[in-house]
């Protein structure tokens, strides 16, 4: 039996800690699989509980200086605390550093000849370096001791090496004097690198505590507390008190905790949270009601039937949670990047040193010691490792708000390429169920007539025409049910019959040609018709019943259409209901009488004919297409809905999501691209611009408070253009 689970991770810097705490996980016995996600923290891990457990599993990255938060209980909110924290101390820390960088900066730039100002910046930068960065210089020596090099190791490499230097010409200049070199010092580098450093790093805690807003948000739908009836006494208990079976009292304003089902009272449910759909819902004795919704108008008492984590709402925050610690396939591909990233950026330190030191003329120590510090600075992969998970966690936590609940990382890149949109039609372009769509009487009570007997009858069809029908009922002295046919009944001592138009003909009711023309056309339309006649005698009224399209659907298959899909509907009804309802959307291309096997095969056609194919349908009997599909979207509505086959679900039914769900995916991949991109050009110019490029051209050289600036800015501007999503 294997268990999955996400795990906290304490202690990351870059994407590099990711992979290292990755590869010790993976390789741990009894791990199945392990993905280390350095935007959202965490580690999603699936185990053998017999052959290891999360104790073991905290002992192997602690090893390698890591660690892991284990804890059951309110492991997120502690989670976050901890979140909260580190946010605070970065701030606290980049404060403190700004405090004394600013002299240390005042004092290298305008009095480097002052008397004793070698010393004043000295006094200056330690703090800076060992007390507000000392951070840096532990994790470094954590990540040696391991023989593994992350960011960590650039910065203290860069600024210890800067520091020591400073150190060795301020008590033995002789040293350089003496051979008619100059004795500079760079503190100021040195501590200015580490304050800029520390700014990008506060700005990328809080900026990543962003990309969360979505999960936080679903988390504050949960109730702390809840109102049950025990021993016939209202009483409020934690949440976690609560008990399958329990009664439970919602009051106006609540938020109800459970799902179940109305025992009692009447109340209008606020249920966006859950489905996206903005209009409130009635509830009434026996409707179903999901945690995480606000109870508007009414008190509310309520079945407890699903509690804790088997709730709706906590299985989404699960569904939610695991997207966005997914990883996009692209993301692999930047991960094996960002592991070799570090030794070939070391390795291109000392290249830049040792060329220096061979062609730098003059001044080739001093020089080959800025470029050499410079390079190492401005390499941090930060902005590499962040650009793919910090985008797709705003992309899946803006998908969730919506109802569109996206299954993993790789759903969202294959949005971006679909071409082709297969629709279910019942379900997904009509509301699955039949209603009354047109009624022709012939009686005054015609009516009252069809409403008692249909009650009586326990066809599918016959709850639609009584819901529909807002008359009396009338006293059935007798009734009769002819299977396949329709039925019969007694009301005041007359025979009705209600049923198909041939049931009708056969039991010796004749009607005109108008009669005949309107069930001819009514048929034609693909719509169910039932007649009323009395016996041997008269027909009453003409009532016709269809699948009603849903109300966004036209406007949601258009849009497909206007942004270059080919829009296809398969259903196994009847070519005429197929016709009917393809002319009500606008669609084109449809196809009726499909067996399941049907449509999976239509799908395997179009995709070896090079389309890409999302096929939208209900998650059940669709399961087939939705898997052959690339990308499987269910359509359903409350606990129905289904993620084991779809990669994409769409909480409520409005077809409308479904555009907007591919939307979304190309959203999330073009700025994932745009994060790279950026990522990628930032290393590739900057490199070689720290190292001195351009210095025998021009004399340009990036010194390393430059470079300190432009690593900080790479990784927040990766950030901030991921939260630009939210309001796309």
């Amino acid at each position: 039996m294997e268990n999955e689970v996400q795990i906290p991770v304490l202690g990351m810097s870059c994407a590099a800690c990711a992979g290292s705490i990755e590869k010790v996980l993976r390789e741990t016995p009894g791990v199945i699989t392990a993905d280390v996600n350095y935007a959202n923290e965490k580690a999603r891990v699936k185990i053998d509980p017999d052959k290891t457990n999360l104790e073991l599993l905290k002992k192997q990255v602690q090893a390698i200086g890591y660690d892991l938060f284990i804890e059951q209980e309110n492991s997120e909110e502690k989670a976050e605390e901890i979140k909260s924290e580190k946010v605070q101390k970065a701030k606290s820390n980049m404060i403190w550093a700004g405090i004394f960088s600013v002299p240390l900066l005042i004092v290298g730039m305008f009095g480097m000849h002052w008397p004793y100002s070698q010393y004043i910046m000295l006094a200056l930068s330690t703090p800076i370096l060992f007390v507000f960065g000392k951070h840096f210089f532990i994790n470094a020596w954590k990540q040696a001791k391991n023989r593994s090099v992350n960011m960590d190791t650039l910065v203290a490499l860069s600024t210890g090496i800067a520091y020591v230097f400073s150190l060795f010409n301020t008590f033995s200049p002789a040293y350089f004097l003496d051979r008619g070199i100059e004795a500079h010092v760079y503190y100021e580098a040195a501590g200015v690198v580490i304050f800029f450093i520390l700014i990008g790093k506060f700005l990328e805690e809080k900026a990543k505590s962003g990309t969360s807003a979505a999960l936080k948000k679903l988390m504050s739908l949960q109730a702390k507390e809840v109102t049950v009836i025990r021993n016939g006494e209202e009483e409020t208990v934690p949440l976690e008190e609560l008990i399958q079976g329990d009664l439970v009292i919602v009051k106006p304003g609540e938020k109800i905790p459970v799902d179940g089902k109305v025992k009692k009272g009447e109340s209008y449910v606020d249920e966006s949270s859950i489905s996206g759909e903005p209009v409130p819902v009635l509830k009434e004795k026996k409707s179903e009601v999901f945690a995480g919704t606000l109870n508007q108008n009414g008190n509310l008492r309520i079945l407890a039937q699903k509690i804790g984590k088997d709730t709706y709402l906590s299985q989404i925050i699960s569904s939610v949670e695991a997207a966005q610690g997914s990883k996009a396939p692209v993301q692999k591909m930047v991960d094996k990047v960002a592991s070799i990233f570090v030794p070939v950026v070391l390795l291109i330190a000392v290249l830049t040193f040792v060329i220096w030191q061979l062609f730098g003329g003059e001044h080739k120590l001093a020089l080959g010691l800025v470029s050499t510090l410079s390079v190492l600075v401005i390499a941090c992969p930060c902005a590499l490792g962040l650009a793919t998970p910090t985008a797709i966690m705003v992309g899946v936590g803006k998908a969730a708000n919506a109802g569109i609940l996206v299954k993993d990382a790789e759903s969202l890149e294959a949005a971006k390429e679909i071409d082709t949109i297969i629709l279910d039609k019942t379900g997904t372009i009509t509301e699955g169920k039949p209603g009354l769509s047109d009624i022709e009487t012939y009686h005054d009570d015609a009516k009252s007539i069809l409403k008692s007997l249909e009650a009586l009858s326990e066809h599918p069809l016959a709850k639609a025409i009584t819901s529909a029908i807002d008359t009396e009922k009338l006293d059935v002295s007798s009734f009769e049910s002819v299977t396949g046919k329709g039925i019969e009944g007694v009301i005041e001592n007359k025979t009705y019959l209600v049923g198909t138009p041939e049931f009708i003909v056969e039991s010796g009711v004749s009607f005109d040609e108008s009669q005949k023309h309107l069930v001819s056309q009514w048929q034609n339309e693909g719509k169910t018709v039932i007649l009323l006649a009395e016996k041997q005698k008269t027909l009453l009224a003409i009532a016709a019943l269809q699948d009603k399209v849903k109300a966004n659907s036209k406007e949601a298959i258009q849009l497909l259409q206007q942004t270059g899909h080919k829009v296809v509907m398969l259903t196994g009804d009847n070519a005429g209901t197929a016709k009917a309802v393809a002319n009500e959307v606008g669609l084109e291309h449809f196809k009726a009488s499909c067996l399941p096997t049907d449509k999976s095969d239509f799908i395997k056609e179009e995709q070896k004919a090079g389309r890409k194919v999302a096929m939208v349908g209900d998650g059940i009997n669709d399961s087939v297409s939705l898997a052959q599909a690339d990308l499987g979207i269910a359509m359903g509505s409350g606990a129905d809905v289904s993620l084991e086959v779809a990669k994409i679900a769409i909480v409520s039914n409005d077809l409308l999501k479904v555009p907007q769900a591919l939307k979304i995916g190309k959203q999330t991949m073009r700025t994932v691209n745009q994060n790279l991109f950026w990522a990628f050009i930032y290393n590739v110019i900057g490199i070689p611009l720290a190292a001195g490029l351009l210095y025998p051209i021009n004399g340009f050289m990036i010194n390393p408070m430059i470079a300190g600036g432009a690593m900080a800015f790479s990784s927040v501007s990766v950030v901030l253009n991921s939260l630009r999503l939210r309001g796309a």
